[in-house]
């Protein structure tokens, strides 16, 4: 595929990208928050950020080690990664079953998936921005159905 602005071909996203996005996601399954430092530039910046949530991979991970005490088997499902060179973007879902209150949505003690739609920079194999959006409003109305439920 050509690029029409300057006629030079369009890369193809690198094994070593599709490997730092695949530990992203990955360090989710495995606890390892810290695996926020070896794939995320110290600068790394993640948009939006929750209210309070530190402008870095730190912020990232506390906001992690949240989510493994409130949702002990929380893993995100990767469906989709596509993109070219040092731009990506991925189709995900977060699943856990939902035990605690979460952001203020009541436990449903069910399974729940929630939608991921995330859009990655990277530079020499690393992460410099992620662009994010989670279906929370989903969780939220299946609480509410599963509250009709009772």
């Amino acid at each position: 595929m050509e690029n029409e602005a300057n006629g030079s071909m369009v890369k193809a996203l690198t094994q070593r990208e599709i490997e730092t996005i695949t530990k992203f996601y990955g360090a989710f399954k495995m606890k390892q928050p810290e695996i926020l430092d070896e794939i995320c530039m110290p600068d790394w910046r993640d948009i939006p950020l929750a209210p309070g949530q530190e402008d870095s991979p730190k912020g990232l991970q506390e906001i992690m080690k949240y989510l493994f005490i409130v949702c002990p088997d929380i893993e995100i499902v990767i469906h989709d990664i596509f993109g070219t060179h040092e731009r990506a973007a991925v189709r995900a879902s977060m699943e856990f079953t939902h035990f605690n209150e979460i952001m203020g949505i009541p436990p449903t003690h069910k399974k729940v998936s929630i939608a991921l739609h995330e859009f990655h920079y990277l530079k020499d194999g690393k992460l410099t921005h992620t662009w994010h959006l989670e279906d929370w409003f989903g969780l939220l109305m299946k609480s509410r159905a599963s509250a009709k439920d009772h």
